[in-house]
């Protein structure tokens, strides 16, 4: 059998009722897959649980489900994970979103430091915040994943330093570091990835006076994208789900 396709809803989804899909979801089942009324697809809103759904209507812009069955329940997150990366540029944190959302992250959120090349203010702002959204619905389409992880709104290196709460918390930088064998298993980590100029002495003194250790990855220097999914991997390695 064919895999299912899977598609997100934002609509709650209930066992035995009909939903009518969103316009893209349904030009994209009826008119790029061609499926047909019958056709079995997979549905999850983020609350946890993927859903079975039949269609009922197979229209080009007004494709109509019916839920029939849950799939899976993961209503619980078993390693929180929060990212502050401080915006890259070019589609480089469209990448680390996307990534990080595979990965299991639960929580990003953009920063602005002293070396970001990136300044969005007001409406290009907004627009980029639900462009990002977006792109970790369909990184969670993608990887099978039922939890859709916060993008929290974007702020200075230093409110989220000062701010976020964690087990533990970690900024990748070049000196004062620490490697992962020297520590205690955590319940929850918040990791901040600094941009390709990397954070200042400055900045990294901060994080320190808020209770952030220095974290090393290794004798290379790594790209600001490569640093965070090498980190990410490593935590859900030694304390998460891999």
């Amino acid at each position: 059998m064919a895999t299912r396709p899977r598609i997100y809803t934002p609509e709650t989804l209930i066992l035995n009722s009909k939903l009518d899909l969103e316009v893209q979801a349904s030009t994209h089942l009826v008119k790029v897959l061609r499926l047909k009324e019958g056709a079995e697809i997979r549905l999850f809103n983020g609350d946890g649980c993927e859903y079975l759904a039949s269609i009922t209507i197979a229209g080009k812009k007004n494709a109509q489900v019916e839920i029939t069955e849950i799939l899976s329940n993961d209503s619980k997150v078993s390693f929180p994970l929060h990212l502050g990366q401080v915006v890259s540029k070019g589609d480089r944190m469209d990448f680390t979103i996307q990534k990080a959302t595979e990965l299991g992250i639960t929580d990003i959120t953009p920063l602005w430091s002293e070396r970001c090349d990136v300044r969005l203010k007001g409406e290009r702002l907004e627009k980029k915040m639900e462009h990002w959204k977006k792109v970790a619905i369909s990184a969670c389409e993608q990887s099978g994943r039922n939890h859709i992880p916060t993008i929290h709104p974007a702020m200075t290196y230093h409110e989220w330093a000062s701010q976020v709460e964690s087990d533990t918390k970690l900024v990748l930088h070049t000196r004062d570091q620490k490697p992962l064998a020297d520590l205690q298993t955590p319940t929850s980590v918040a990791l901040l990835v600094g941009p390709e100029g990397g954070i200042t002495d400055e900045e990294v003194e901060l994080c320190i006076q808020q209770g952030f250790t220095g974290l090393t990855l290794g004798p290379r220097i790594l790209r600001t994208e490569t640093a965070a999914l090498a980190a990410l991997s490593l935590f859900q390695y030694l304390w998460g789900d891999f």
